[in-house]
């Protein structure tokens, strides 16, 4: 549970990550270079990137991204909580900590749209993981800036992706790596799950 700070009320406490980055909002006279816009499915919330392209993108099979986003796995791409900037809806949001099963705003946790629940990231203690799904690319070139660089968490896919690019049991440079041509086994995926 969190301290409260001496002279302040609970909804202060409660309320005060309306001000940290990721979910502060810049003001116009801010120094923000937009560079993507993105928006959830049904528009509520908004929000702009100032980097041109991510510290990385993957694509994540674990079991909790396949649940998480009722999909085979989910495209991640990483950003500085700083490069992001809310410009609606950052009020409407709502938190799910997929280790402890709970609505509460606790690092990690995954975030999104509280009216047409599609996710918006997944904020960690850092860094969050953006959806490039999301991103309204205006061009080719900008869409593969954040083209996936390898496979996280591979030894839980539910389908071969046959694509050449290194895939890891877990972590990416922190698990074995597993070899393309390696079929799935049904015992040891169902296993994991």
């Amino acid at each position: 549970m969190q301290e409260q700070p001496k002279g302040t009320t609970s909804t202060e406490v409660h309320e005060e990550w309306k001000e940290r980055a990721p979910y502060q909002i810049h003001t116009r006279h801010e120094h923000f270079p937009v560079r993507y816009e993105a928006s959830c499915h049904c528009g509520k919330v908004t929000y702009q990137l100032k980097r041109d392209r991510p510290l990385d993108s993957k694509l994540c099979h674990c079991t909790t991204c396949q649940t998480q986003h009722a999909a085979p796995f989910q495209w991640a791409a990483i950003f500085h909580k700083e490069d992001i900037n809310f410009t609606n809806g950052h009020h409407d949001l709502e938190w799910y900590d997929p280790s402890e099963k709970t609505t509460k705003h606790k690092l990690p946790c995954k975030v999104r749209c509280k009216w047409c629940h599609s996710p918006i990231m997944d904020e960690g203690r850092n860094m969050i993981l953006l959806f490039p799904s999301l991103i309204h690319f205006k061009s080719k070139e900008d869409r593969l800036k954040f083209e996936p660089r390898c496979h996280m968490f591979y030894g839980q896919r539910v389908m071969d992706i046959p694509d050449g690019k290194p895939k890891w049991a877990g972590l990416n440079n922190d698990s074995e790596q597993i070899l393309e041509d390696k079929p799935i086994n049904e015992k040891e995926q169902y296993s994991q799950g």
